[in-house]
């Protein structure tokens, strides 16, 4: 028999060849075991990007908690959490986030900021002489002060001219300092 690979109908021909009765009885001489296999088994499926999308969402406007409970009911790992809150599909990408995650999480934040900038300028228009006359305005500037901190909290991160890896123009100035006449040396010269 050839050694590698050979189709089923050599390897049926080589068994029963193998397995040929030896005085008169028959004992088999080879059998077949499956390998297990590696990586994915059988029936495990990915998680799908709806899902990633939705527990990504919930990490960054409802907090890790949210997230992990959410997670849980559909068996993610807390590891997996993380890394669709910072937009990638696995802890192996996450270096490198899909750009459809991060698309889906940064419209949920300013959806979210919309709604606490609406809420400032309500509680900023609130504040008004006669208000601030007759109420208290301790409790509108905290209402105030409380939208500002939600609404740097849910922006994202700017990123700045480098983040791309590319370097920006550096330009360096050269001023040389003057010097008075009196610092050089003097020589006389007579002709």
């Amino acid at each position: 028999m050839p050694i590698g690979l050979v189709s089923d109908d050599e390897l049926t021909k080589e068994l029963e060849n193998l397995n040929a009765p030896a005085n008169g009885n028959r004992v088999p001489y080879t059998t077949i075991v499956d390998m297990p296999s590696r990586g994915r088994k059988e029936g495990d499926t990915n998680v799908p990007e709806s899902l990633r999308k939705i527990i990504g969402e919930t990490a960054v406007i409802d907090g890790r908690q949210a997230a992990l409970k959410l997670a849980s009911d559909f068996n993610v790992s807390p590891s997996s959490v993380s890394a669709y809150a910072n937009g990638a599909t696995s802890t192996k990408t996450y270096d490198s986030p899909s750009k459809s995650i991060i698309a889906h999480i940064n419209k949920s934040r300013q959806r979210a900021i919309k709604r606490a900038q609406n809420t400032l300028n309500g509680a900023l228009s609130a504040i008004s002489q006669e208000k601030l006359d007759n109420a208290d305005p301790k409790d509108l500037a905290s209402i105030a002060k409380d939208m500002t901190v939600v609404i740097k909290n849910l922006e994202p991160e700017k990123a700045s001219p480098t983040d791309d890896g590319a370097k920006a123009p550096q330009f360096v100035i050269f001023a040389p300092q003057f010097r008075d006449e009196r610092s050089f040396e003097t020589i006389k010269v007579v002709e």
